[in-house]
């Protein structure tokens, strides 16, 4: 079984996917304690490093098959600073130093896809050229989580680096229109959350506590712990119930509009949206429970209004979409694990890559 390493590694959805076909994690480093506390409840906290990354010594860092991880990247996102002096740009160069000392003879990195523009990647590629990763070859494109078979769309820059040959991206396997090239069709968020209760039970994860790292942290949850509601005003009850899928802020009646959203009838045509049952979602972001931050609702909308769910997705749904499984164990808060399941990687896309650098470089 190939040995893996995990950086930056969240609650863990890239090694969900690559354990899925057979990896074996060796390390993790994760510098957010909850997110930590997530991972180690899933695949043991025995090899896990709570630490920041640059204060991981090069003697703890075991020799493993394949490097994973996605530095942060909110300066490249449309979502962040896009400030190139913003220092979490530059943990990518941690992530280098883990390569050079761990040999692997694959290493994969995931980030925005507005990491092909940047100035990092440009030193990535020197440094595979005439640096210290010398010797490994680079594949890199940007990757739909939906031509996965994820029901999301989300779209990743993946760079896969190979020292025992080429290793190129993956080819989808699903389209919207499948053809030749990708036969199966995208999946819909029915696929996913269409059996979850309409009506989440409560509105507050259970009152529990477990131990990791030597500190106390909310958890542990699984399954329909986390399906926790909200409590929506009146006036947010009348706006959600205006929304038909597909649709968003622009089908709301003038007097409902907040005043930002009537002095600005152009962008953010996402916001206030519903989601639709036989496609995939937008992208699951950190703040999926708030509609007013992207299209969130809950698809079910029957147009005579006999059957309607005005509600934005649960933390539930959410993980669900992000294609972790059913029983995934959480630690957190309600505002901290939904940060995790929206910064985690796909599990289904980590898997599609997991499976392609498997037949690939350990058949």
């Amino acid at each position: 079984m190939p040995s893996l390493i995990d950086l930056f590694a969240g609650c863990g959805g890239m090694t969900s996917g690559f354990a899925a076909e057979g990896f074996t994690s060796r390390l993790a480093v994760e510098f957010d304690l909850h997110a930590a506390a997530t991972y180690a409840a899933n695949f043991g906290e025995d090899h896990v490093l709570w630490r920041d990354i640059a204060d991981v010594r090069d003697d703890e860092i075991p020799v493993a098959d394949v490097v994973i991880g996605g530095p942060p990247c909110q300066g490249f996102s449309n979502l962040g600073s896009k400030d190139a002096r913003d220092p979490r740009n530059q943990l990518w160069r941690e992530y280098l130093r883990v390569v050079r000392a761990a040999k692997p003879s694959v290493f994969v990195i995931e980030n925005v896809d507005q990491f092909l523009r940047s100035a990092e990647f440009e030193s990535l590629r020197a440094e595979a050229d005439n640096g210290s990763l010398r010797g490994y070859e680079l594949s890199y494109g940007v990757l739909n989580a939906a031509d996965f078979g994820v029901a999301q769309r989300r779209k990743r820059t993946i760079v896969i680096g190979s020292r025992v040959g080429r290793v190129a991206l993956p080819e989808p396997t699903h389209a919207r229109v499948p053809g030749p090239k990708a036969a199966l069709p995208w999946a819909g968020v029915r696929s996913r959350i269409g059996a979850a209760p309409e009506r989440p039970a409560t509105t507050a994860l259970p009152d529990s506590a477990a131990q990791f790292f030597g500190q106390a942290v909310p958890g542990v949850f699984k399954g329909l712990d986390v399906h926790v509601g909200r409590t929506p005003t009146p006036l947010s009850l009348e706006r959600y119930d205006h929304v038909p899928p597909g649709g968003g802020r622009f089908d709301l009646p003038e007097r409902l509009l907040p005043r930002c959203w009537r002095e600005k009838a152009t962008g953010t045509t996402d916001v206030m949206g519903r989601m639709r049952w036989e496609e995939p979602s937008h992208t699951i972001r950190t703040e999926f429970f708030k509609p007013e931050k992207g299209a969130y609702l809950h698809p079910q909308w029957d147009a005579d209004g006999t059957h309607r769910v005005n509600r934005p997705i649960t933390h539930f749904e959410a993980a669900l979409l992000q294609d972790f499984p059913q029983d995934y164990l959480w630690c957190g808060t309600k505002t901290t694990v939904a940060k995790q399941i929206g910064n985690a990687v796909p599990v289904g896309l980590a898997r599609a890559i997991a499976a392609h650098v498997r037949e690939f470089a350990f058949a």
